[in-house]
Order: C-alpha cells, then structure tokens, then sequence
C-alpha cells in the first residue's frame, strides 16, 4: 500500500456515490466495530471512522446510524445520473435525512 496517500475524512453529508460504492464493495455485510478507526480530529474531537481507499487516495468516512442505512439500502441504479467530478454537486439520495 501506499505510504503518500492523500488522507480525507468525510462527513455522511458529504458523502459522493463513488465514496458509496467504494464501501459497500468493501463492507458488503456492513461495518462492525474491528472495521471502526477511533481518532482525534484537529479540533480534539473523538471521530469513529470506515476506512476506504482509492489509488491516492485513504478516506475515512465518519460512522454514523445513516451511513449504515445508506449502505445496507444502496442501489447502483440510484446514482447512475450522478457526476463525480462534480463533488459539491453530488448528493446521494439519503443526504436530505437529518441527522
């Protein structure tokens, strides 16, 4: 593995179909808790994160009860319109749900 990767965290709410699928493709039955990454962010803050990878770059894609329910709810099809290199633009369709 790569020892230069660039390293992002990602909220839920910011969470692209690629960064999705990437997931689900790594935790097909779901994330428990030997898959958690427990850390502190810049501010202090404990943060639980799954971690995915892509060829530059490791995302640690902070847990939370409704990423687990857009995993175990995702379908391909539903971002099949979406455009990645459009990132702010890019929702999946769970993202309206409140925390």
């Amino acid at each position: 593995m790569k020892d230069n990767l660039k390293r992002v965290i990602v909220d839920f709410k910011k969470l692209t179909p690629a960064i999705l699928a990437l997931l689900v493709e790594k935790y097909p039955d779901g994330y428990d808790d030997d898959h958690i990454i427990t850390f502190r962010n810049a501010k202090n803050e404990i943060i639980d994160a799954v971690e995915v990878t892509t060829d530059d770059t490791k995302y640690l894609v902070k847990v939370s009860t409704k990423l687990a329910e857009t995993m175990e709810n995702y379908d391909e099809d539903d971002y099949e319109d979406y455009n990645d290199d459009d990132p702010e633009a890019v929702q999946p369709p769970a993202a309206d749900l409140e925390d």
